[in-house]
C-alpha cells in the first residue's frame, strides 16, 4: 500500500509507456498463478468466505466455552444446514423421475418438429443438426470436466474446506496481526479499516444473499404450484440459486420451468404466465429485497458484475461465477482506502455521475467560482 507521496513519486519517476506494460505483465502473471493453483485456491476462498461468516457465531461461543470447541461446534451447525438442504433437494429431485417418460416423448416430439422447422428454414440437415449437437454436447463435457477436473476436485469439497475453514478460523489472530506488521506504522490505520469495512461487507453480503435467496425461492416455487409446473419446488428452488450469478442466473432459472412446461403441457399460455410470473419476482427482488435485504457497503454496478462474472468462469469455471462478486467487492474496498487507486473503486461502484470531467473543466473555465472538488 502507498501513501500519497509515494504514489506521487512513481507518476514523476515512471511515465505511462513503463508503468502499463509492467502493470499488464503482472495482471498476466497473476491470472496464469491463479490457474495453475485453482485445485487449492478454489476450496481456499470458499473457506476464507465461510469462516468469515461463522466469525460472529464463534465469536459468541468463545464467551462460554473453548475456541476449538466453538469452532467445531459452528461448523457443525453449518453442516447440519447443508446436510437439511441437500436432504431436501435430493427428495425432490426424486420425485423428478417420476414422469421422465413422458418427458422423454415430448422432448422427442417437439425435438422433431424443431428439426424440420430448421430444415425447411435454414436448409440446415439432419445430419447437420445432430453434428452440431454432439459438437456442442463435447464442448459442454469439455467444461464440466474442467470445472471437476483435479485430482483434489472431490478431496476439496469433502475434506479441504471444512480443514481451511477450521484452520482460518483457529488462526484468524496469527493472520490478522501478520497483516498488520507486514506493512509499516502509518498504514497500520488504513489495514485495519480495510480489514474491518472487508469483514463487514462480506458478512452482510452473504447473510443478506442467504436470506434473499430463500425468499425468492419461496416465491418461485409458489408461482409455479399455482401455474402447475410439475417438480415446481425443485425447480423453483434451482432458479432462486442459480440467481446468484448476476443477471446469467436469472436468465437460465426462467428457462428452466419454461422448459419444464413445455415438455408436461400443451399449448404456450403456461410458458407466458411463467415469464410473466418470473418477471414480477425480478423486478421485486432487484427493487425491494436486494436494496433492503442485501445490505452489503459496496455496491458493483452491472457492467462490472457481468464482465467479473464471465472472467471468473473462464478462470476457474462454476465456483469462480460464485466467487467472483465477493473478490470484486473486497478489491473495491480496498481501491477506496487507497489515494492513487480511487479512480478504478469509483469505476466498479455503481454511483453515476452526471457529469464527466471534460464538462466540468468547461464549467470551471466559464465560472472561476465553481469549486475544483
Amino acid at each position: 500500500m502507498f501513501n500519497i507521496q509515494t504514489s506521487i513519486q512513481m507518476k514523476k519517476e515512471f511515465p505511462f509507456y513503463i508503468k502499463a506494460p509492467a502493470i499488464l505483465l503482472g495482471i498476466v502473471i497473476t491470472v496464469f498463478i491463479l490457474s495453475i493453483l485453482r485445485d487449492i485456491l478454489v476450496p481456499l476462498a470458499f473457506a476464507a468466505l465461510i469462516a468469515i461468516l461463522l466469525n460472529p457465531l464463534v465469536v459468541r461461543l468463545e464467551k462460554r466455552m473453548h475456541k476449538i470447541v466453538a469452532i467445531i461446534i459452528s461448523m457443525l451447525i453449518a453442516l447440519i444446514a447443508v446436510a437439511g438442504l441437500a436432504y431436501f433437494l435430493s427428495a425432490q429431485i426424486a420425485h423428478f423421475f417420476d414422469n421422465v417418460d413422458a418427458m422423454k416423448q415430448k422432448f422427442s416430439e417437439l425435438l422433431s418438429i424443431i428439426q424440420k422447422w430448421l430444415e425447411q428454414t435454414f436448409g440446415i440437415g439432419a445430419r447437420k443438426q445432430v453434428q452440431m449437437v454432439n459438437e456442442a454436447a463435447n464442448n459442454s463435457k469439455a467444461v464440466i470436466g474442467q470445472t471437476l477436473s483435479g485430482a483434489l476436485g472431490v478431496l476439496s469439497v469433502i475434506f479441504l474446506i471444512p480443514v481451511y475453514t477450521f484452520l482460518i478460523m483457529l488462526y484468524k489472530t496469527l493472520i490478522l496481526n501478520f497483516l498488520y506488521e507486514v506493512f509499516s506504522e502509518e498504514n497500520q490505520q488504513k489495514v485495519g479499516e480495510i480489514l474491518t469495512e472487508t469483514k463487514a461487507a462480506i458478512q452482510s453480503y452473504i447473510v443478506g444473499l442467504l436470506i434473499e435467496t430463500g425468499i425468492v425461492a419461496v416465491m418461485n416455487s409458489c408461482a409455479l404450484l399455482i401455474l402447475g409446473v410439475q417438480n415446481a419446488i425443485l425447480i423453483g428452488v434451482i432458479g432462486a440459486i442459480l440467481n446468484l450469478l448476476p443477471y446469467i442466473g436469472g436468465i437460465i432459472a426462467i428457462a428452466l420451468p419454461v422448459l419444464m412446461a413445455t415438455l408436461t403441457t400443451d399449448g404456450f399460455t403456461t410458458q407466458l404466465l411463467i415469464i410473466a410470473a418470473y418477471a414480477l419476482i425480478q423486478f421485486i427482488d432487484n427493487n425491494i429485497l436486494v436494496p433492503r435485504i442485501v445490505s452489503s457497503k459496496v455496491q458493483i454496478n452491472a457492467l462490472i458484475s457481468i464482465v467479473v462474472v464471465l472472467l471468473g468462469a473462464a478462470l476457474w469455471g462454476v465456483p469462480g461465477m460464485f466467487l467472483s462478486i465477493p473478490f470484486i467487492a473486497v478489491l473495491k474496498i480496498v481501491f477506496d482506502r487507497i489515494e492513487g487507486l480511487k479512480p478504478w473503486g469509483k469505476l466498479l461502484g455503481d454511483n453515476i455521475p452526471t457529469e464527466h470531467m471534460g464538462q466540468l473543466k468547461r464549467l470551471r473555465r466559464r465560472n472561476p467560482k465553481i469549486s475544483k472538488a
